[in-house]
This record gives C-alpha cells, structure tokens and sequence, in this order.
C-alpha cells in the first residue's frame, strides 16, 4: 500500500485498474474523506483539495475536524512481555516509553 502526507494527514493509496484511477483515503480518522486522479499530480492535487476542503467544511460547520493521531497509546501486554521490555529499556538506559517508540519506529521503517 502507498501512503501520501498533508497538512497533518495521511492518506492510503490504491490503484483501480478497471476505472485506472488513483484513490486515494484519508488514514486514521473517523470521517470519511476520498480523493482521486489520473496521474500522481493530479492525484497529490485532490489530496491536497480533500484535506483543504475537510477542514472548511468542519470550521463552516463549527466542528471540530478529526486527527489522525494523538500520540497517545496505551496497549495490552502479556504480563512477560511488558517485563521483558521493561528490562531492555532500562538496559539501555531509556524509560519504557522511549525504548517502545524506538521499537516501533525501527519496525515501521522495516515494513
């Protein structure tokens, strides 16, 4: 899957070979938002007018517009696990949620 970001948001990208098209999605948000084009310029446009148009719409509508993400996680762990973990962070001298943001920043950069 292709991503493309704007503005703070990120969108999922497929090709649809039938109507060979680009389209695109806005990722991560509770509203639904598409977009698409025939060429990659024109496809980055639409994304760029989609988000644009979103949050005009929500201010007009005196919403707030959803975003992507906070920041903010909290998981469920195998008791095991989280002590595992807790032990690598604190081998390497970060606190748990440093070491996990490392982790999970090296394993998006792997996929």
């Amino acid at each position: 899957m292709n991503t493309m970001t704007y503005n703070g948001y990120s969108a999922r990208v497929e090709f649809d070979a039938e109507d060979r098209l680009f389209v695109g999605h806005l990722a991560g948000i509770r509203d639904i938002v598409g977009f698409h084009g025939e060429s990659v310029d024109e496809l980055e446009s639409a994304f760029h007018e989609a988000v644009d148009d979103y949050l005009a719409a929500c201010k007009k509508l005196g919403q707030a517009p959803n975003r992507p993400f906070s920041g903010r996680v909290m998981l469920r762990l195998p008791a095991d696990v989280h002590a595992r973990a807790s032990a690598a962070a604190e081998l390497t001298g970060m606190s748990f949620n440093q070491w996990a943001a490392r982790a999970l920043e090296q394993a998006v950069e792997s996929s």
